[in-house]
C-alpha cells in the first residue's frame, strides 16, 4: 500500500526539481496527446520548443519571445507577492484590461498632441493606478468586511471584458475607421521603438519587465516587506505578533500586483496589440498564474517560467500553422504544465512511503 507522510519541513531538493519535472511530465503527455490527434509527437515537441530557437527564421522569433513572455513575467511577479503572503489574486486578467482602457483613453483623450515626452508618461501612470484601483476592490472588501479575493477578483475579469467591449465599441472608437469595434493606433507613443529593433515588436515593457524582476528580488531578500510577506505567508500567527499589518500587507500585496498587471496592459496596448480591440485580453493574467507556480515565486524562476511559456506561445503558433494543430491543443498542452506541477507539488510535503499489507 502506498501512504503520504508529511515532511518536518518542506523539502528544498524537491521543491527546484518539482518544476523540472512537472515539464517533463507536460513533454510525455503532450506527446501522448499530439499522437491522438494523429500528428507525430516528436515533431510537434520539436517544432514547439526547438524551432522557434533554432529554425532558419529563428532570427525574427527569438525576439519575440521577449516580448510574449514581457507581459506574463511582470503580470507573475506581482502575484507572486501576494501570493507568498498568502494573498490570492486571481483577477490579473482584468486588472491587465483596465490598465489597458487607462493608458489608452490617456492618449486618446490627448490625440492629436504629438508630444510622445509627456503622453507616454501618462499611459504608464494611469495604466498602473487603473490596474492598483481595480486590485484595491477586492482588498478593500477584503480587509472591510472579510470578503474572499479569490471569488470577487476572479468576478471582476468578466465585468471588466465588458467594459472592453464597451469601450471598444463606444468612447474609444476610432471615429476615423469607418464603424468598425477598435481604436485608433496606439504604438505611436511607445518611444522605445525608436531605440529598439522595431521589427522585432520590442517595447518598453520588456524592458519593465527585467527591471521588475531585479527590483522584486532585491524587495524579497532585502527589505524588511519582504521579510513580512514571507512571515505572514509561512505563519500568519508569527506575523501577527511580530506586529505584521495584515490589512495593510493584502492591500500592498493587491495593489502590487494590480498595477504591474495594469503596466503589462498598457504596454502591450501601445506595442504589440497596437489598439484597444474587443479581443485584446488573450489571458495573459491567467497564464502568468502558471508562470509565476513554475517559477517557484522567485524572480529569477519567474523569469525563466515566462520565456518557458512564451516558446510554447510562438512554438504553439507555429505548429498550428505548419503542423494544422487545433488551438485549443495548445492550451491544453500549456494548462497541462499547472496540472503536474500541482501534483507533483505534493512530493515537496509529503513523503511516498509503501507499506506492505499485513497477513492474518
Amino acid at each position: 500500500m502506498i501512504r503520504l507522510e508529511r515532511r518536518p519541513q518542506p523539502s528544498t531538493f524537491w521543491t527546484w526539481l518539482t518544476p523540472l519535472l512537472a515539464v517533463a511530465l507536460t513533454v510525455v503527455f503532450g506527446g501522448v496527446l499530439f499522437a491522438m490527434l494523429g500528428k507525430d509527437p516528436l515533431v510537434a515537441i520539436r517544432t514547439i520548443f526547438f524551432d522557434p530557437l533554432f529554425s532558419q527564421f529563428a532570427s525574427f522569433y527569438r525576439p519575440q519571445l521577449l516580448v510574449k513572455g514581457a507581459p506574463l513575467v511582470l503580470i507573475a511577479i506581482g502575484l507572486s507577492f501576494g501570493f507568498r503572503a498568502g494573498v490570492w489574486n486571481i483577477g490579473a486578467e482584468g486588472q491587465y484590461i483596465i490598465g489597458a482602457l487607462c493608458g489608452a483613453a490617456v492618449a486618446l483623450a490627448l490625440y492629436p498632441m504629438e508630444a510622445r515626452w509627456l503622453i507616454f508618461p501618462l499611459m504608464i501612470l494611469f495604466g498602473a493606478l487603473g490596474g492598483l484601483g481595480w486590485a484595491m476592490i477586492p482588498g478593500l472588501l477584503k480587509v472591510r468586511f472579510g470578503t474572499n479575493e479569490i471569488l470577487v477578483s476572479l468576478m471582476l475579469v468578466y465585468v471588466a471584458e465588458q467594459l472592453l467591449a464597451a469601450m471598444a465599441l463606444g468612447p474609444l472608437r476610432n471615429p476615423e475607421g469607418m464603424g468598425f469595434p477598435g481604436s485608433r493606433n496606439l504604438t505611436q507613443y511607445d518611444s522605445a521603438t525608436s531605440w529598439i529593433d522595431r521589427a522585432g515588436g520590442m517595447h518598453w515593457g520588456v524592458i519593465t519587465a527585467f527591471l521588475a524582476v531585479i527590483l522584486a528580488y532585491v524587495v524579497m531578500s532585502r527589505h524588511i516587506l519582504g521579510f513580512q510577506i514571507r512571515l505572514a505567508g509561512q505563519s500568519p500567527r508569527a506575523a501577527a505578533f511580530s506586529g505584521v499589518n495584515p490589512g495593510g500587507l493584502v492591500l500592498i500585496c493587491l495593489g502590487t500586483s494590480g498595477a504591474l498587471a495594469g503596466l503589462a496592459g498598457m504596454f502591450e496596448v501601445s506595442g504589440p496589440a497596437g489598439q484597444v480591440s474587443i479581443d485584446f485580453n488573450v489571458g495573459y493574467g491567467f497564464t502568468a498564474i502558471i508562470v509565476a507556480f513554475l517559477g517557484r515565486l522567485h524572480p529569477v524562476g519567474i523569469l525563466l517560467a515566462g520565456g518557458l511559456m512564451a516558446l510554447t506561445y510562438i512554438g504553439g503558433e507555429i505548429a498550428q500553422s505548419q503542423l494544422q494543430l487545433p488551438a485549443a491543443a495548445i492550451q491544453l498542452f500549456q494548462g497541462m504544465l499547472l496540472f503536474f506541477l500541482l501534483a507533483v507539488d505534493v512530493l515537496t510535503h509529503f513523503r511516498v512511503r509503501l507499506r506492505h499489507r499485513e497477513v492474518a
